[in-house]
């Protein structure tokens, strides 16, 4: 089944949420591990002080025991050596011992007992070996026969032990919970990782999945395109082709109607002469006041048949200028546009001047736009374009003020340029605004001369060159004429897929 955009959205937050939990998770664990660690860490190091501590005090009491020993066999001075230094460092060993097990209270009791060991142990060695130095060696070994001596520092031996054994019970305990503590830390980590690398590994299928969709999409969408592109010309060659038909057949009908209204017009001509020809024997023959055949014959041919010739050649002239119309509008289509560099200010500069004086009589004015750009287009038809525009805003002025023409142009996207022609006329009507490019159409008042050509021919002339006009207008006030043309009809050419016609 197809990935579609919100789903692979909703996949990537959803593995985005996971993996962050996941991360969170880890790394929760792993700082209360790591602390766990820490502690039984600090908690071994102190144990294994307190043990030292206490093993240094087992060794310097057994150092001091050693040395008296020794005097009292040899009575020499040199064998209290160890005595004398085990001594001095007794007292600040037992007070490191003191310190190092004063965090736990249920020590208190053991070390009070070996600091009274140590006095009573100490005050009977001193006594021994005073006695010696006195002379008196026999009191000296009834003192140690006594085993007063010796039952203090097996009880001293004992406490030692039991301290140190329970210093090593703790240190192994320590040990084991930090063992413990880095086997979770390795399997926290290790199942993290695993979780990571599933939501990574899921979350790169789906991208993975809806990567090669998006391209075969595209693939797609490519194919289409082209085939599209094909069906474009192809029809863009059909519209060309129907539209050159139709050319040809508004040239034709047209060259065929000319024909008979000539033979018309020839005839109403010879028509006419016949008839003054008829008037002149009527004048000069008389009619005679009693014959009411004679007169209505002479007022046929006097008035009628003069009357129905005028409005023959009326309608003969009339239509005479719609088939020339239509061979103007047929020669435009079929007529080869010649793209070349036009400078706007300088066209539109002649086609003003052209009507210059039409606008200088109505007390009007034409202003252009300063820095008009320059196109690539075809120069003949843009004059003629433009000379029809100003034609009609002359026109049909309004007669309440004067004439009041703006010409001004502006980009557009896509490589284009608006031009505007405004005017001050009469306006046209807004059901108007898009019949009067048709052909034969006209709006307002038909107080001018002209057949409803002009704008359908502009039009016409305007989309042949790439771009559409368009209108604004209100009664009363005036319209503005919108041109959107190419700035370069060689491109529109280019784009279309030939040569401009």
């Amino acid at each position: 089944m197809p990935i579609s955009k919100f789903a692979l959205i909703r996949s990537t937050v959803a593995a985005f949420l996971v993996g962050l939990a996941a991360l969170l998770a880890i790394v929760g664990t792993t700082l209360w591990l790591v602390s766990e660690a820490r502690t039984y860490s600090d908690l071994s190091v102190a144990v294994r002080l307190q043990r030292a501590a206490l093993v240094d005090l087992r060794s310097l009491l057994q150092d001091t025991e050693t040395g008296q020993r020794g005097f009292l066999l040899t009575a020499e001075d040199a064998y209290l050596a160890p005595y004398e230094q085990a001594r001095r460092q007794l007292a600040a060993q037992l007070e490191l011992v003191r310190e190092r097990l004063s965090g736990d209270p249920s020590l208190a009791a053991p070390v009070a007992r070996i600091a009274e060991i140590i006095d009573a142990k100490i005050a009977e060695m001193q006594d021994t070996i005073d006695l010696v130095r006195a002379g008196r060696r026999d009191d000296a070994v009834a003192i140690v026969r006594s085993d007063r001596g010796r039952a203090l520092m097996e009880e001293a031996r004992g406490i030692f032990d039991r301290l140190i054994r329970g210093a090593e019970d703790r240190i192994g305990d320590a040990v084991r919970h930090q063992y413990g503590t880095i086997s979770w830390l390795i399997w926290v980590t290790l199942l993290g990782a695993l979780v990571i690398v599933g939501v990574v590994a899921a979350a790169a299928w789906m991208a993975t999945v809806y990567t090669r969709q998006l391209v075969a999409a595209q693939e797609e969408v490519r194919a289409l395109n082209a085939g599209l592109e094909q069906r474009v010309a192809e029809r863009t060659a059909d519209l060309g082709r129907a539209n050159d038909e139709i050319q040809r057949f508004a040239y034709i009908v047209t060259h065929d109607l000319r024909a008979p209204l000539v033979n018309i017009m020839g005839f109403t001509s010879e028509l006419e002469a016949s008839l003054g020809a008829i008037r002149a024997w009527f004048e000069k023959a008389g009619v005679p006041a009693d014959d009411p055949l004679a007169g209505e014959a002479r007022l046929a041919a006097v008035e009628d048949a003069p009357e129905a010739i005028g409005f023959i050649r009326s309608s003969t002239r009339k239509m005479d200028g719609l088939i020339n119309a239509i061979l103007k509008l047929s020669r435009e289509g079929r007529r080869t546009l010649r793209p070349e560099r036009v400078e706007l200010g300088a066209l539109l500069s002649a086609a003003a001047e052209s009507i210059q004086h039409q606008v200088v009589e109505a007390g009007g004015e034409v202003t252009l736009a300063p820095d008009l750009p320059s196109v690539v287009s075809d120069r003949l038809a843009l004059e003629q374009v433009f000379g029809n525009l100003l034609d009609n805003a002359v026109k049909y002025r309004s007669p309440d003020r004067p004439i009041r023409i703006a010409i001004r142009a502006r980009p557009e996207p896509g490589q284009r340029i608006l031009v505007e022609v405004e005017d001050n006329g009469r306006g046209i009507a807004p059901q108007d605004h898009e019949r009067v490019f048709d052909l034969f159409r006209r709006s307002g008042a038909q107080d001018q001369p002209g057949e409803g050509i002009g704008l359908a021919h502009v039009r016409a002339m305007v989309r042949n060159l790439g771009g559409d006009v368009t209108l604004a207008s209100e009664v009363g006030r005036g319209t503005t004429m919108r041109l959107n043309l190419p700035r370069d009809l060689r491109q529109v050419a280019r784009t279309a897929g030939s040569e401009p016609t």
